[in-house]
């Protein structure tokens, strides 16, 4: 499988050429960065094609593209390969409700799979989450996080995900419009990632925590997901972690 990698610079995009270059059974194909990166022009590691911008992809001939770099990066990427059907595996956050809704227009030309967070087990940690909220509504939901020291403080795209959908399972659930989830938000040290959520139900409370111990698990959770995408050939379209998950 070739593999291109759109944001190779960054925390995880390192993680993945290096994760796709130990393994024979995947080739990588491109490996993207910004054009101001210092690294554009310089050779990968173990590798036989260098780091170089995000326009020249289109050259690149690619099995799947797996895209953790920044909301506007990620636009243009999609304006650049057009109406190529190339599958796309997307782990960029923090876009607009309208960037997104631009990003969605670009999955009528190709299979394209979205998540605010590919590490490995998170999808049935949600999933349980959601099912629990939907099974005891009268419990309060909270939604907690903790990362690394670097990272912004504000809410992660994980975090309000969370709680985007606890509050749409407790409203669905009650029939009327549940109180919107608080997001707690904490930054230590070099933290990979926490998320935690809290359910609490007066005389006894639950507790669901998804905790990452290496940067490695979000970019093990993307290359799966772009081996799913690819496996049996997929019509365009947006996907998500779930559909994976249901084959």
């Amino acid at each position: 499988m070739r593999i291109g990698i759109m944001g190779a610079s960054g925390r995880v995009g390192t993680r993945l050429v290096e994760l796709i270059l130990a393994n024979p059974g995947m080739e990588l194909a491109a490996a993207l960065v910004s054009p101001g990166s210092k690294l554009a022009g310089t050779p990968v590691a173990g590798g036989s094609i260098e780091y170089r911008p995000a326009e020249a992809a289109m050259k690149s001939h690619c099995d799947v593209m797996i895209d953790f770099s920044t909301p506007v990066a990620s636009l243009a990427l999609q304006e650049g390969v057009g109406k190529k059907a190339i599958p796309m595996v997307i782990g960029t956050t923090g876009f607009t409700a309208e960037e997104d809704e631009r990003l969605t227009a670009f999955s009528r030309y190709r299979p394209m799979l979205v998540s605010a967070n590919f590490a490995r087990g998170f999808e049935a940690f949600r999933l349980a989450a959601i099912d629990f909220s939907r099974r005891m509504p009268d419990a309060e939901a909270s939604v907690s996080e903790t990362y690394h020291a670097r990272k912004k403080a504000e809410p992660s795209g994980t975090s309000r995900l969370l709680a985007r959908q606890l509050f749409e399972a407790r409203s669905r659930a009650m029939g009327f419009a549940a109180p919107e989830p608080a997001i707690t938000v904490n930054r230590e040290g070099d933290t990979v990632g926490v998320n935690e959520i809290r359910f609490d139900l007066g005389s006894a409370e639950a507790v669901f925590t998804y905790r990452v111990h290496t940067l490695a698990a979000y970019a093990e959770g993307a290359i799966a997901a772009a081996q799913w995408l690819v496996s049996t050939p997929r019509t365009a379209g947006r996907y998500s972690l779930a559909d994976s998950l249901n084959d």
